[in-house]
């Protein structure tokens, strides 16, 4: 395993989506959620690196090679009159885990919310991903178990 200080968490740039789709390609597998993924890389590049940007990546590169990304966008919180960043996915490759990287990442993104001014970064873990959620809460983060996620598929 690469040590921490090989680490480079950059911007993701338009060349990168080709790495970008793998990964989601990846999570969907761990998620057991492969047969929902209709993204495509002109989709990618269109709403990550287009016109109209609707979501950021952050890559995980050691020693010059990807080895995760964090997805996230802006949200909004009328209680705080800030806005927030929803961080829509978070993934290390599996041979890549316990390096720190996943830290690494949703440190530099905590980092970039306090730059911006939000309010807070949240996200969503599926209720059976035991390791995932042991290791948010590792980090000090707070489960919301009164809320429930609704969804419209369009």
């Amino acid at each position: 395993m690469e040590k921490l200080n090989d680490l480079i968490i950059r911007k993701a740039t338009l060349e990168d989506v080709p790495v970008i789709r793998q990964f989601i390609l990846e999570l969907s597998e761990y998620e057991k959620l492969r047969d929902t993924v209709t993204m495509t890389e002109e989709l990618l590049a269109k709403n990550l690196f287009g016109d109209n940007k609707y979501a950021e990546v952050l890559l995980a590169d050691v020693s010059g090679k990807a080895v995760g990304f964090a997805l996230f966008f802006h949200n909004f919180s009328t209680f705080t009159g800030k806005p927030g960043i929803y961080l829509e996915d978070l993934y290390i490759r599996p041979e890549e885990r316990g390096g720190g990287y996943g830290k690494s990442l949703l440190l530099h993104l905590l980092n970039l919310a306090r730059e911006r001014d939000c309010g807070r970064v949240e996200w969503a873990v599926l209720d059976w991903n035991e390791p995932a959620i042991n290791f948010y809460k590792s980090l000090g983060a707070i489960p919301m178990d009164d809320w429930t996620i609704f969804r419209m598929i369009l």
